[in-house]
């Protein structure tokens, strides 16, 4: 790649090449814009996850038109098994036939590839590349940003998108606070290999008495590998410390065991990581600065799944500076209108499922028949938003009738 140092500034300068930041640099490229996406990884490069894809996900990820086919661990999924605290066990079923509602795949590929296709839209990628510290200046009269990089080199860009994870770089270099934030959640998950049960090939959330309102989760990948681990509350109650102890218990207790199959072997390091799932309460801009995905906390407060939030957030951003226009006022807009009320009922769904009892009638409820479990499953899977009963804004003729991606 070439040197940009002291080279004519460029529209948009992205920091992180993550999901968030690559939907936003392929949007920008395609509208002619002149964009530069630094990252401190040399990519491939592994990303502590779930690997799971939400309807939203998927939908995203068409809307930039990415080609599931060149992600090697993509997995659809149809159906996903949830089990109660109760120990019952109920399958919610997807619409067949009608495109994806929910996949999983690998990080490091999925995130590898996403940069391939930003390259190939037209932005510039550079790899290895760590962010130091920003200046913010005027060019002509027009306001911009310098940024500084720890090999010395410097982009300046009339706007920057930081994509740059939850204690975002830019925003501690901008004195934007927060340098304490731990996040909402704590996560936790490894893969493993030569899985011979039926997790080879069905999806798993296990509502564990003990991890309410969190959970655990057996994710399958097409490689022959699945994606498992648990994720908790940061309640003040649980220590973080404790997770490596109890991811043993789970790996002991027999219904996790049996759909494993005997013999399964965990492979590579276990990782932990935090979930930052607090929108509403996010710095999303400052000056020509505007913030997405985890740097946003953008992550679903029910799920904690949050690359479908990543992914809307880059192409917000991206969609706001095409617009011109006072782009942080309409950035900010338009994630409240796309994000705030889904956040908002997640926290409220998740508080309830922090009982025992309301867990297991809300899964009794959903197993009522084949309507119930089709339409629980797609809204868990945000089919729909999180909050569009509550957002007429939102209806449409078609509602949890849509056809899925791709």
């Amino acid at each position: 790649m070439p040197d940009r140092t002291g080279d004519s500034p460029v529209d948009v300068l992205v920091v992180g090449a993550g999901p968030a930041g690559t939907a936003a640099a392929t949007v920008l490229a395609r509208a002619g814009r002149s964009v530069v996406v630094a990252d401190k990884a040399e990519f491939p490069r592994d990303k502590c996850c779930g690997d799971g894809l939400t309807t939203l996900a998927l939908r995203m990820l068409e809307k930039i038109d990415f080609d599931p086919g060149v992600v090697a661990s993509w997995q659809t999924v149809d159906s996903a098994w949830l089990r109660s605290p109760s120990g019952r066990e109920v399958e919610l079923q997807l619409p067949a036939g009608r495109g994806q509602y929910a996949a999983v795949a690998a990080r490091l590929q999925l995130d590898n590839e996403l940069v391939k296709h930003a390259r190939a839209a037209g932005a510039e990628v550079r790899e290895g590349l760590e962010f130091s510290h920003l200046t913010l200046n005027y060019l002509s009269g027009k306001r911009s940003a310098t940024a500084h990089f720890a090999n010395g080199d410097t982009i300046t860009a009339g706007h920057v998108i930081a994509a740059d994870g939850m204690w975002s770089p830019v925003r501690k270099a901008m004195g934007l606070g927060d340098s304490g934030y731990l996040g909402e959640w704590h996560a936790f998950r490894q893969y493993a290999d030569n899985v011979t049960g039926p997790a080879a090939h069905r999806l798993y959330v296990w509502f564990e008495p003990d991890l309410l309102p969190g959970y655990a989760w057996s994710f399958p990948l097409a490689d022959g590998r699945v994606n498992i681990g648990f994720g908790i509350l940061r309640d003040g109650k649980r220590r973080v410390q404790d997770m490596k102890k109890e991811w043993a218990d789970l790996l002991a207790r027999r219904h996790i065991v049996d759909v494993l199959g005997p013999g399964f072997k965990l492979v590579d390091r276990h990782t932990a990581w935090p979930i930052p799932a607090g929108i509403t309460d996010a710095v999303l801009s400052s000056g020509n600065v505007l913030f997405v995905g985890d740097a946003a906390r953008a992550t679903d407060a029910l799920t904690g799944e949050g690359i479908g939030q990543a992914l809307e957030t880059g192409i917000l951003a991206a969609e706001a500076i095409i617009g011109g226009g006072p782009v942080a006022e309409n950035y900010e807009s338009a994630v409240r209108r796309h994000l705030f009320a889904d956040h908002r009922m997640s926290v409220a769904l998740g508080k309830l499922l922090r009982s025992s009892l309301i867990t297991r009638g809300a899964i009794r409820a959903a197993a009522t028949n084949g309507w119930t479990r089709t339409n629980f499953a797609r809204w868990m899977f945000e089919d729909e938003p999180r909050a569009a009963l509550f957002t007429p804004r939102r209806w449409h003729r078609r509602f949890l009738d849509r056809d899925g991606a791709y």
